[in-house]
């Protein structure tokens, strides 16, 4: 790592997480050592406190992580660059939205990218198209990066098929320790920053919130993570818990023991998933991280997965890694917020994409995906429940050739499952609760103009 140029911080933190994994650490959580959240703070009660909100809005900043590629779509290339809607991308969107804040605003609000080896040259060149953005402040950093590790020697691996594919981002985690060591940390206090926002840039959701900035200035909070009631599509995401002691907590699927993934998955005992929207001060993020050597002693995450991803039959390695929530174990005083749904809309997988870009939500004036007012769905309103086979809607380019005409209407739709190889001509109209079934090896083709609903599926 020092070969490779890594601060020292970097390689404690990597040296601190392979001890544990040596050790036998597994990372995980039980359930008495996670127990339930039962009431938070609500972004309702937080009227009034717009007002320090625009006060302090000049010492604010937006922070994406964007050290992830589309592997998971079968793309490789980084996930802010995934044209998500109406041809535009994710970065088009998170641009659009920071442009239109500044105009609202009249103030200068600089946006920054975290990004690791993988994603910046390519989202530094899609950012020119935005020279609105540039104010001196850098627009990106590049995170750490530490070697996957063989699992069966504990040692780094080694592919030399493809030797970048033997390093790993360590997840979004790293994140104020990379901030600190690129000595941007420093720099963003010198001129007067004191608070960022910091949310995935694949959530189009994640939006600075003038009312939550006046939250944290007047309650002097260092580190706050906003939440949203779970609900059985979110049963596997990472859920807020607290300890003995009712310190915060945050608990990912990944480190639930599998004796316990039922009780992890119980959307009425644990009752706040994370969205990883989270809000810092910046001053008690520079003091936390001094009284640990620079990095965060943050709960580990050991992902097993393919040296490289983009082919599943390459060996597996371990890639250590760490999520930035879980900074709500360790910096002192750190609270939760409940947030609306709205605030959460990510874009994972191809049924994901899939609803993004159906009738189901619609664009504003302020480059913001709402619920279209035509969902039919009870308070409150949800997207529909959608399951893809994903023999034949896995990755992007699938999704593309089986809606070669777009999304169908779904704004009536209350569920959608298809299994098996189902191409959906133009226009056409899914309502209620539909599954499509095709046990052939040929494909099935859906006409222009099919409606489908609960009686001819």
């Amino acid at each position: 790592m020092r070969t490779d140029g890594q601060p020292p911080p970097a390689i404690a933190s990597f040296l601190h997480f392979h001890r544990l994994l040596e050790t036998g650490a597994t990372g995980l959580l039980t359930a008495a050592e996670a127990l339930p959240v039962e009431r938070l703070t609500d972004y309702e009660e937080l009227d009034g406190y717009e007002l320090s909100g625009y006060e302090y809005v000049d010492q604010a900043l937006i922070l994406k992580f964007n050290g992830g590629l589309g592997t998971s779509m079968g793309l490789d290339l980084p996930r802010c660059l995934l044209p998500v809607r109406d041809g535009l991308t994710f970065l088009d969107y998170i641009a659009r939205q920071v442009s239109y804040l500044q105009q609202q605003l009249d103030r200068h609000v600089p946006l920054m990218f975290m990004n690791s080896f993988h994603t910046r040259a390519a989202t530094l060149a899609a950012l020119t198209a935005y020279p609105e953005l540039r104010n001196g402040i850098a627009p990106d950093f590049v995170q750490h990066r530490f070697p996957k590790i063989d699992p069966a020697t504990l040692e780094p691996a080694a592919w030399s098929a493809n030797p970048d594919r033997e390093w790993c981002p360590p997840g979004h985690g790293d994140v104020f320790a990379s901030l600190d060591t690129t000595g941007l940390l420093d720099k963003l206090l010198a001129a007067g920053y004191r608070y960022v926002f910091l949310s995935n840039a694949d959530n189009l959701g994640a939006t600075l919130d003038i009312k939550i900035l006046g939250y944290m200035v007047e309650n002097r909070v260092p580190l706050l993570m906003e939440v949203a009631n779970r609900t059985l599509s979110d049963r596997k995401g990472g859920h807020l818990a607290q300890n003995a002691d009712g310190g915060l907590l945050l608990r990912e699927f990944a480190q639930c023991p599998e004796a316990e993934l039922d009780g992890f998955q119980d959307i009425r005992r644990y009752q706040f998933f994370n969205t990883n929207n989270l809000w810092a001060h910046l001053p008690s993020i520079k003091e936390t991280l001094r009284s640990h050597c620079g990095f965060l002693p943050l709960p580990p995450i050991f992902n097993r997965k393919p040296v490289d991803p983009m082919d599943i039959s390459t060996p597996e390695v371990i890639q250590m890694e760490s999520a930035a929530g879980s900074s709500i174990s360790v910096v002192p005083g750190a609270a939760a917020l409940r947030v609306p749904r709205i605030r959460f809309l990510p874009v994972k997988r191809c049924e994901d994409l899939l609803i993004v870009q159906s009738d189901v939500y619609r664009t504003t004036r302020n480059h913001r995906l709402v619920m279209n007012p035509k969902r039919i769905n009870p308070q409150p309103r949800r997207a529909p429940t959608v399951h893809l086979d994903p023999r034949y809607y896995g990755h992007y380019r699938d999704l593309e050739a089986r809606f070669p005409f777009g999304a169908p209407s779904l704004v009536r739709c209350l569920s959608l499952e298809v299994e098996g190889d189902v191409r959906f001509g133009r226009d056409v109209v899914i309502e209620g609760n539909v599954r499509i079934r095709n046990p052939k090896a040929s494909p099935m083709l859906i006409p222009d103009g099919t409606v489908l609903d609960d009686t001819n599926s």
